[in-house]
């Protein structure tokens, strides 16, 4: 019944589809779906929602696995992840009583207590009732040094696209004459209380082929945003350009940063309205500002004023050499082997280093000696876990740092910047029984010989004996690192995956293949474009010797992957359908053939490269999962969620694999959320649904 309503709204739809899109690829029978709100795909979206729904959602194993996960995403002691703006703490909430959130605020006195009081200071399922539909909080930037006066980012239905609005903190009220943007995929920051640096929807060519803005503009209070004057404009075959002020100890400078694929952009500084060029490689990255200087991240090798600096490495330059091309840079980190730089956040104190050792994470504090010279102290938590500096105090150096690993739940602990000693002052209520569990870390071997890490979560009492159910996630690209989280995958899932997978006997895998960001830059660097093989590979590898170590079974190994993990999922099904007993895959990419002309998909041509050109596009169909896949070959049943206001990869990727994959006779199993954006939800009742319909779809064929 399935296949013979997917070819009747085809037939029903030709008459919709223009010659010169069918031209674009004849043989391509499912291009109508991509026609995101047309009746006749969304016709499509409904009935295969509902044999999903009749399938999945209506058995007594869903149902459970649902109430499962809503109440460990409702769970009231979950940790709060705050920010801090003078004596007030901050933090975004959901939860039974607030689906859409709320933006609240304490003091540090109050949140060191078990029950702290806090004061709303924007209600989301509030401002939604008001304006007649549902709208998304994606953050606010602040003014400083008060933060009183805030750009609110608000998106409908959770697309990337947002609208902006200003909003008095203090006052906890919107600004009857502030600045307000429409809907657009907008990027804007504060030069000061009364001007804005803005790039949105201008009109006809004010934006890239990726759909992002192009045009930089200073836009005066109280003056229309047409009278906005121009500052620079990127090109249109750019990614993106915006345009940002960056305030060190005793300076100010505003920069331009022309993105011209997503691994590279040209930076420059505004300086009394001249436009110069800054000196830094196009691949390298800001990451904040020390004292008078710039802190610079290079992602490749650098020979400038006879020095030699390596990938990876993390440097610290004077504002005179950024400017002129004279003066000093210093290397402060340098990457090894093993441990590479994640994040760095800046303190009074000096710089706060999260460095991952094995994809392990650790914490240290870089002091500088009046010789310049570093002293290093490592800042003491547990090993095997995930680190993250949350907030810092500006005036005390004070922060908070948020820990977690596979089997303890997320724990906020306070840190005095004099004593350096972690006080734990928040932990999340455990929603299983971690105790009961062992995590081990093992090395595959690729097959050119790369040494392949991947964690493994299991019952201490757990047989090797191939009999296993066994999720695999992973994801391998966008220099992404997926590190050991409560939540089992890079998305806050807080801990259901421990009651819907593992109390139920179930193995988790953490896979860390090539493509990711685990190992630095380099670890990406090693299967971009005609080396996105080698991801695949990897996680081929990783599978295979889960079977030697007879932890699993082809037949009892589920795989999952989102957006690029989609791709990798579904190119994993075409390369080697034998090995997998099930697959997941959400907000995928999977035709590859048109993914750069499908909303922000031009964005990524430096990940995989340009298919319109004929040598890259011969190398890109060796993988691409849609044209790969074939009538006739037994693939094991897949499940494919999305979201009809996914704006960033089109819903059109799912819906036509899926379609395609039903009409060849698999089993296929398809949830297309009508809001939520990339991530898919808006609200925790959303993402417990797909959740549970996750892990009934795995338990069905994985037993």
């Amino acid at each position: 019944m399935q296949k013979r309503t997917t070819l009747q709204l085809f037939t029903l739809n030709l008459i919709f589809v223009s010659l010169s899109a069918l031209s674009l690829d004849s043989k391509d029978n499912y291009l109508w779906l991509e026609n995101i709100d047309s009746k006749e795909s969304m016709q499509w979206v409904k009935e295969t929602n509902k044999t999903t729904q009749g399938k999945l959602a209506n058995t007594a194993l869903y149902k459970e696995l649902y109430q499962q996960a809503l109440t460990a995403l409702n769970g009231k002691s979950r940790l709060p992840i705050v920010s801090q703006n003078g004596k007030w703490l901050y933090n975004f909430w959901q939860d039974a009583e607030h689906p859409r959130g709320i933006y609240r605020k304490t003091t540090l006195k109050q949140f060191k207590k078990d029950k702290p009081k806090w004061q709303t200071v924007l209600d989301m399922d509030a401002y939604s009732k008001k304006q007649g539909r549902n709208y998304d909080y994606h953050g606010m930037t602040c003014l400083p040094p008060k933060g009183n006066d805030c750009l609110v980012f608000l998106s409908p239905g959770g697309s990337d696209a947002i609208e902006v609005r200003e909003f008095n903190l203090k006052k906890r009220k919107f600004k009857k004459n502030g600045f307000q943007v429409p809907l657009a995929k907008t990027r804007i920051s504060w030069i000061d209380k009364n001007t804005v640096y803005i790039g949105t929807d201008f009109g006809k060519d004010s934006m890239t082929n990726s759909g992002y803005p192009r045009l930089i503009k200073k836009w005066k209070r109280g003056t229309p945003l047409t009278e906005a004057q121009m500052v620079y404009q990127g090109k249109k075959k750019s990614m993106s350009a915006t345009a940002f002020k960056v305030k060190t100890e005793n300076q100010e400078l505003e920069i331009i940063s022309e993105t011209t694929s997503f691994w590279e952009s040209k930076k420059y500084q505004i300086n009394n309205g001249k436009i110069t060029p800054l000196h830094i490689p196009d691949s390298a990255n800001f990451s904040g500002s020390y004292k008078d200087k710039m802190l610079i991240s290079l992602k490749q090798d650098w020979d400038i004023n006879n020095q030699h600096f390596i990938q990876g490495e993390i440097l610290l330059a004077d504002l005179d050499f950024l400017s002129t091309g004279k003066g000093k840079i210093q290397s402060i980190i340098k990457p090894t082997q093993k441990s590479i730089v994640e994040n760095i956040n800046v303190s009074k104190q000096g710089l706060l280093v999260t460095i991952l050792e094995d994809v392990k994470a650790k914490l240290h504090l870089y002091k500088q000696r009046k010789d310049e010279s570093w002293d290093i102290q490592e800042i003491p938590f547990a090993d095997n876990g995930a680190l993250s500096v949350s907030s810092i105090d500006e005036k005390t150096g004070d922060f908070f740092v948020q820990y977690e690993s596979f089997i303890t739940p997320p724990s906020l602990y306070h840190v005095d910047a004099k004593t350096l000693t972690p006080v734990l002052m928040k932990q999340q209520s455990p929603s299983f029984d971690g105790s009961l569990f062992k995590v081990a870390q093992y090395f595959a071997s690729s097959d050119d010989g790369t040494r392949i890490p991947y964690f493994v979560v299991m019952n201490k009492n757990t047989q090797f004996d191939g009999q296993n159910p066994t999720h695999i996630f992973s994801y391998g690209g966008f220099r992404n690192s997926l590190t050991p989280s409560y939540s089992g995958s890079y998305e806050a899932l807080s801990g259901a995956y421990g009651k819907l997978w593992l109390e139920r006997g179930g193995v988790f895998v953490l896979a860390n293949i090539r493509g990711g960001g685990e190992y630095g830059p380099a670890w990406h660097a090693a299967a971009l474009l005609k080396n996105r093989h080698k991801s695949y590979e990897d996680f081929e590898a990783v599978a295979h010797d889960l079977i030697d170590k007879k932890i699993t079974s082809p037949k009892h190994i589920g795989i999952e992957g989102r957006s690029n993990g989609g791709l990798l999922v579904t190119a994993a099904l075409t390369r080697q359908p034998n090995l997998y007993g099930a697959v997941v895959c959400g907000a995928p990419l999977i035709d590859m053939k048109r993914y750069n002309k499908l909303l922000a998909g031009a964005s990524w041509m430096g990940e995989y490269g340009n298919p319109d050109e004929p040598n890259m596009w011969n190398y890109i169909k060796t993988y691409s999962p849609y044209q790969r896949v074939q009538d006739k070959v037994k693939y094991p049943p897949i499940f494919f969620y999305t979201s009809t206001r996914d704006d960033r990869v089109h819903p059109g990727h799912a819906r036509k694999m899926a379609a395609k994959m039903l009409d060849f006779g698999n089993e296929v199993d398809y949830y297309e959320n009508i809001e939520g954006g990339h991530h898919g939800f808006s609200t925790n009742e959303q993402l417990a649904h797909r959740l549970a319909l996750s892990y009934t779809h795995l338990w069905n064929h994985l037993k």
